[in-house]
């Protein structure tokens, strides 16, 4: 673990030198391409703020989605008729672009938080949905037979069963959201907000901060990466069994 953790630091730190080094010899504008430790430098009690919000809005949608969408999966493999009429649905609200939809959410629901939030919900609910459907659907005929045989009922038969198997898939679907979720925060304060990483890199896009710009663009790179690893450590704890790797 300690050497999965090393070695994407080690590049970082390296690809920063080399940054630091390019712009230093070049004598690149500040406004155009900031060193990075002229960047470290905007970093204050301001940007931990906006941060905070942003990551609220994304982990508040991510889990929502992640509840949301893991049951529909069990209604659309309990149910097959709804999967069939609602999948489609679903498949839509995917297509549609997050940008396109920010604007009616700010209408809907205001500049708060909920905007925000459910942007979040749409981007991160459909990987979650397709994986959990795919993984209830996963266990071996020979074992659903057996489980009859037992005379197990339809709940136990997901409980010991489907969801043992729908674990990877699902996990997988969550290191993904993971990262979208913050994208999706961030998209909704792009359209209307007074706070969170999105506002800020408006503000600072306008009045060409350029250094504070990449500060929160690191600091939003950071924060999908923390919920990236988490699910990566909750993933190798609950599921240690699996040897596999369904990524």
């Amino acid at each position: 673990m300690r050497l999965r953790i090393q070695t994407p630091l080690i590049f970082a730190l390296l690809a920063l030198a080399v940054w630091q080094v390019i712009v230093m010899a070049a004598d690149v504008p500040e406004y155009l391409l900031p060193a990075p430790s002229v960047i470290l430098g905007t970093v204050d009690r301001t940007l931990a703020v906006q941060l905070a919000v942003t990551f609220v809005e994304a982990l508040a949608g991510f889990l929502i989605a992640g509840v949301l969408a893991f049951g529909c999966a069990v209604m659309f493999v309990r149910f097959s008729t709804l999967e069939q009429g609602l999948f489609p649905i679903a498949i839509a609200v995917k297509t549609t672009p997050i940008v396109a939809v920010a604007p009616l959410l700010v209408i809907w629901l205001g500049t708060g938080w909920w905007s925000k939030i459910v942007a979040v919900i749409l981007i991160c609910f459909f990987p979650v949905l397709v994986n959990a459907v795919k993984g209830l659907k996963a266990a071996d005929a020979e074992y659903r037979e057996l489980f009859q045989t037992l005379g197990a009922s339809r709940a136990q038969e997901f409980r010991k069963l489907r969801i043992p198997y729908c674990l990877p898939y699902l996990f997988s679907a969550l290191k993904i959201s993971s990262s979208l979720a913050i994208v999706g925060a961030i998209v909704g304060e792009f359209v209307g907000a007074t706070q969170g990483l999105g506002y800020l890199i408006m503000v600072s896009s306008a009045h060409l901060e350029t250094a504070t710009l990449f500060a929160a663009i690191a600091a939003a790179a950071l924060a999908g990466i923390t919920m990236f690893y988490v699910i990566g450590w909750a993933e190798e704890r609950v599921i240690f069994w699996h040897g596999g790797n369904m990524d």
